[in-house]
């Protein structure tokens, strides 16, 4: 089971990415499901993102059986067992098909806006969706890929029907399916959070991943996925027991204190939204570790995911490390955790003699830390979106049975992955304004 499409994107990502080792790929997710998943695709492989669009044709008399998918470039596919089955006329798949090709074309407008479609002539194309369960927009889109010149075709899923996984591979070059259950019921059952993807979800993404105008400020055009650190990032191994884990350092002159973030589950030091905040911290001359909390081989047991205790004892190791290094070497310290790694720095931060001085929570658990909430020393902030009901709910609960300094903070109208337009900057200068001000109260070197 996937956390939600940020999670199975990420995971989708790793194992892809010993998959595709040439440089000229491009990233197409299916609308609108399919685009949160390839958006974290496109991230990790450094590739351009768009989308790719292809609608279903439904039965008249039962609209969610496909009969086959329009898609653009003119491409059609049609499924003749469906069509004989439901006793489709010529007429009505006219008629059907009519309105389809009307909305392909005004959905294309609607996510692209005014930019081209990126050019595929010779490229590794990789197909992403959320799921596949009868293969119809998948199959039409992996064409399409082809009639715009794609040189190859992956197409890639977290979840999918192993009949239709393997019929697919006649349509293109490679099928990288991470999950293939015997019974699926439906894709959704497979997520934690299945939300539905808006049409406003989907600009955005396409927006931060578009690349800088020509001629434009890199800075200003670039959105949230840049780092845009103060400093180069410093890659890091740290020796955590039996493990190494990889991170980005950054710290700039003249540091205030430096911040260890804390991904959550199934997140990596890749997060797009944790780059953002951390180039913001980096920004107001705080220094920032982006590190891995679990090697890719042990991301595979999703128990490891949300064992609390694990991940907070990694992280204690890590904050050691941190501490013998001589840039940072008497700095402040604060932990920035996401989901469950938040639950995880609030476990680390209660352990005695810990030297964390602030603690903030973007859309967490704390709740996961329960029994070590009370010890919590270290100054704390519940970052929440108003949106994100349930999650609100465990962390009002939450904050009632801590003692230390804190305070809860709603962010109107944001969902749990803080994806509308300027939430998650309110998150960035949240957090900036929290660590700055509670390191000033924190005696240095």
């Amino acid at each position: 089971m996937f956390a939600d499409r940020h999670d199975a994107g990420v995971r989708l990502a790793e194992r892809l990415a010993g998959l595709v080792t040439d440089e000229n790929v491009v990233v197409l997710g299916l609308p609108r499901g399919g685009v949160p998943v390839a958006f974290e695709v496109a991230q990790a492989l450094g590739a351009p993102l768009d989308v790719i669009v292809v609608r279903k044709l439904g039965v008249p008399i039962q609209p969610e059986l496909g009969f086959g998918a329009v898609g653009e470039g003119g491409v059609r596919v049609i499924n003749p067992a469906v069509v004989r089955m439901a006793e489709v006329t010529h007429e009505e798949m006219a008629s059907v098909e009519a309105r389809e090709r009307a909305e392909v074309l005004r959905r294309a407008r609607r996510f692209r806006g005014d930019r081209a479609p990126v050019d595929l002539a010779g490229r590794t194309v990789i197909v992403v969706d959320d799921g596949i369960a009868t293969g119809g927009t998948a199959r039409a889109a992996c064409q399409v890929a082809r009639s715009r010149g794609a040189l190859r075709v992956i197409l890639a899923v977290p979840v999918g029907v192993p009949d239709t996984i393997a019929s697919l591979r006649e349509d293109a070059d490679e099928v990288v399916c991470l999950e293939t259950p015997a019974a699926l019921w439906a894709i959704g059952t497979w997520y934690v959070d299945f939300t539905q993807t808006s049409d406003e979800q989907v600009v955005e993404l396409l927006r931060r991943a578009a690349p800088p105008a020509a001629g434009g400020s890199a800075a200003g055009k670039r959105g949230v996925t840049e780092s845009d650190p103060a400093e180069p990032a410093g890659e890091v191994l740290v020796e955590a027991g039996p493990v190494r884990l990889s991170g980005q350092l950054v710290v700039p002159e003249e540091a205030a204190g430096v911040v260890v973030f804390v991904h959550g589950s199934g997140s990596s030091r890749h997060s797009p939204r944790n780059r953002y905040v951390a180039s913001v911290l980096n920004r107001a001359g705080l220094g920032t570790l982006l590190f891995d909390l679990l090697t890719v081989e042990e991301e595979y047991d999703r128990g490891n995911v949300f064992d609390i205790e694990l991940l907070a004892g990694r992280l204690a190791q890590v904050t050691s490390w941190l501490s013998d290094q001589a840039q940072v070497a008497g700095l402040p310290v604060g932990y920035f955790g996401a989901s469950t790694g938040a639950a995880a720095a609030l476990w680390a931060a209660a352990e005695p003699g810990s030297r964390v001085a602030a603690v903030v929570s973007r859309g967490g658990r704390p709740d996961l830390a329960g029994p070590r909430l009370a010890a919590v020393r270290a100054a704390t902030l519940l970052i929440v979106g108003g949106c994100d009901e349930l999650v609100l709910e465990l962390n009002q609960a939450a904050q009632e049975r801590m003692a230390c300094e804190n305070r809860l903070e709603i962010v109107p109208d944001a969902t749990h992955l803080f994806e509308e337009p300027g939430a998650l900057e309110s998150v960035a200068d949240l957090a900036r304004d929290w660590f700055t001000d509670h390191f000033s109260r924190t005696h240095v070197r």
